[in-house]
């Protein structure tokens, strides 16, 4: 199943322009674009999501996160 970043928004609550940051910084080198470039999610970046998130919520600053996750 696929999702826009307004459902990943609302479903983790995440801003979009949260969601836009992390693209940009790297941490979601995985997430797929339409042919008009909009942001196409699956369950893989949920689940990305979830463990940046998580890491975030312990303090652990954005920069360890990137190279955790391969950036």
């Amino acid at each position: 199943m696929t999702y826009s970043i307004g459902d990943i928004s609302k479903m983790l609550g995440i801003f979009i322009s949260t969601l836009r940051y992390y693209d940009k910084e790297g941490l979601l080198p995985l997430v797929n674009r339409t042919h008009g470039n909009i942001r196409v999610f699956d369950d893989t970046d949920i689940e990305c999501l979830k463990m940046i998130e998580c890491l975030k919520n312990t303090g652990m600053a954005l920069t360890p996160i990137f190279y955790q996750s391969g950036g």
